[in-house]
């Protein structure tokens, strides 16, 4: 590192990217001399030894020709464990796994060209879902660059929309400094996936190795203490409110604020939701919890938002799956959201008081105010409390018993949360066994759901339970997938098993595309295209997921009665010298309820398929 800040071009509000000095318009000084105590290595040494001293342990990865630099050192090193994937992908959604398990950074690291490029799918979902993530590529030698080389990909411009920053390092002395940028941006305010992107000779030259680096990023500056005046203003709504609502999101959790969110609730009463990326921000046991919002939410938390007079949005971003039609989302009700991100307020719904600042502070300073003013009186929501009492008991979470004899998707997955517990961490894929996952297990603690929540990513479970059981070891980890997600990222199977990583894997195998199918059967006339897979009941079983767990030395086990059920569960729960993979042969007919279609009010929620109000289409 030079010693001198780098040269930035700020790109948006979340990103921005490092250039090389000759790009800019300003000459750069020279850097001074350095002293000759500083240890000379090469920039791949420099990669290792940054990430040792900025605390990593674990890293995912697979290595290739531009990326082989690195390699050689990381060989020696001592203090991180580097875990050879099958795909770059699964690299991506471990390192995901790991953050979001353990809060900490995860690292990824990939080659030039399709390394970088396999990737993208893992660094754009760390964006949607705000997942720390320290995505390292090699890219071919600087003088090769924009001549369509080998294994060329331009990573820093394909990731520039999907990453909070990216950097591109042509000289082996600005490794230090990239790195503990990258990190710092990819830890700090609202978190996210930081590329840094190395040339091959960066990676080859020698420099003198200083550390620690000056990080001096212009600009970027995250707000965590909220003015006291909005502090005051939301405080006086809540006082004031007869049918308030805290809206939680993902941002509590990311925030680390699930304890100070608990004081503040018990200390207005005030009903809460939890969004499918807040899932376990608040215990599920709490007397004050309605259950998720959204499409497929549950009926009071869904009818709480609508009808409530005040939503206090807490690092939620109103996105389209909770608020359906936004222009008819929760009409009488005055907005507070509260976001470390100042671009997420007001984006789609305007807010009344817009408070910036981060979650764990102004939890405790909005608690404080709210206290304070309500000191003499307490605000009277019973009324408000006994109507969505009601919604309770009327519209409880429940399915009922399958019509063709097949297992039921919903009880398999209700017993594996009973079986196994709150401590242990839930990965799920996208789909219907998502969201029966997020309904049916009860999730009492943070950090103990994983789920591609914004970007919607088939094959995110078995990588992310990966990558959660590296980083919480003595938890018990499973991967709840569907038969379609599965068969996107099942190689990881064989980076569990060689490097002794027990994950448990539930394979809701209903031998379909089933949320495509559920929606090709409610809004196409139960026009089946293109979603039958072929792996269930009465098909051709391809291919065989016990066979297939078997060739990947997993213990593999297929459950078909639900007698079966629980013994299953318990024999996975009981093993831990190798991967757990179960093939539960599921219902193809069962339905992810109760439902909101999409592009309607959200007045307008199923409970079931023949207990809903009629609805219109609208625009």
């Amino acid at each position: 590192m030079t010693g001198r800040p780098f040269p930035f071009q700020l790109t948006s509000q979340r990103g921005l990217i490092i250039m090389p000095a000759e790009s800019t318009a300003t000459a750069v000084p020279r850097p001074p001399a350095r002293s000759t105590s500083a240890p000379v290595l090469t920039g791949a040494q420099a990669v290792v030894r940054s990430l040792e001293l900025l605390g990593v342990t674990d890293v995912f990865g697979l290595p290739g020709g531009a990326i082989l630099p690195v390699y050689d050192p990381l060989m020696d090193a001592s203090d991180i464990r580097h875990i050879l994937v099958r795909h770059e992908q699964g690299a991506g959604h471990a390192a995901e796994g790991y953050a979001s398990a353990s809060g900490r950074v995860g690292v990824a690291i990939a080659t030039s060209g399709p390394g970088a490029t396999n990737l993208v799918t893992a660094i754009a979902d760390a964006y949607m879902d705000s997942v720390p993530m320290l995505a390292i590529t090699g890219q071919v030698f600087s003088t090769l660059m924009g001549t369509d080389a080998f294994q060329e990909a331009d990573i820093v411009g394909i990731t520039m929309p999907i990453t909070k920053h990216s950097f591109l390092v042509r000289r082996a002395e600005d490794i230090p400094g990239a790195l503990a940028s990258a990190y710092e941006i990819a830890s700090t305010g609202r978190p996210g996936p930081v590329l840094v992107d190395i040339t091959k000779d960066a990676q080859q030259a020698q420099a003198p190795f200083i550390w620690p680096p000056k990080v001096d990023l212009p600009g970027y500056r995250p707000v965590t203490k909220a003015h006291g005046k909005q502090i005051q203003a939301a405080a006086r709504l809540l006082a004031e409110a007869k049918k308030p609502v805290l809206y939680v999101g993902g941002g509590v959790i990311r925030a680390r604020a699930s304890a100070e969110l608990l004081t503040l609730a018990e200390s207005t009463g005030v009903p809460v939701v939890t969004t499918l990326m807040a899932r376990g921000a608040f215990p599920d046991s709490h007397r004050q919890h309605l259950g998720m919002p959204g499409m497929h939410g549950t009926v009071p938390a869904v009818l709480a938002l609508q009808e409530s007079d005040l939503i206090v949005a807490l690092g939620a971003r109103f996105d389209d799956r909770v608020t359906g039609k936004a222009a008819l989302f929760a009409p009488n009700a005055q907005v507070v959201h509260v976001d470390i991100d100042p671009a997420e307020i007001s984006k789609i719904r305007i807010a009344d008081v817009p408070i910036v600042g981060d979650l764990k502070d102004v939890l405790v300073d909005l608690d404080i105010a709210f206290r304070g003013r309500t000191e003499k009186e307490k605000p009277d929501i019973e009324e408000w409390w006994s109507y969505l009492d009601g919604l309770l008991e009327e519209f409880p979470l429940g399915f009922s018993p399958t019509s063709d004899g097949l297992l039921s998707p919903e009880h398999v997955i209700q017993r594996i949360g009973e079986l196994t517990g709150p401590e242990a961490v839930y990965a799920a894929g996208v789909g219907q066994h998502q969201m029966w996952a997020a309904q049916f297990i009860k999730y009492e603690r943070p950090n103990a759901w994983l789920n591609s929540g914004g970007a919607g990513t088939m094959g995110y479970a078995v990588p992310a339970a990966m990558g959660a059981k590296v980083a919480e070891p003595d938890r018990v980890v499973w991967a709840i997938d569907g038969d379609g997600c599965f068969q996107m990222t099942n190689q990881e199977l064989a980076t569990c098993t060689i490097n002794n990583i027990p994950i448990k894997v539930a394979i809701i195998n209903n031998s379909s595309l089933g949320m495509v199918r559920q929606w090709q059967t409610l809004f196409y006339n139960g026009r089946h295209s293109n979603t039958d897979l072929n792996t269930g009941h009465g098909t051709v079983h391809i291919p065989d997921f016990v066979k297939l767990a078997e060739a990947y030395g997993a213990l593999a086990i297929r459950v078909e009665k639900i007698e079966d059920v629980d013994a299953a569960i318990q024999t996975a729960l009981a093993t831990n010298d190798r991967p757990v993979v179960i093939d539960f042969v599921v219902s193809a007919d069962a339905m992810v309820w109760p439902m909101v279609p999409q592009g309607v009010s959200n007045s307008y929620i199923q409970y079931a398929r023949d207990h809903a109000p009629a609805f219109d289409q609208e625009d």
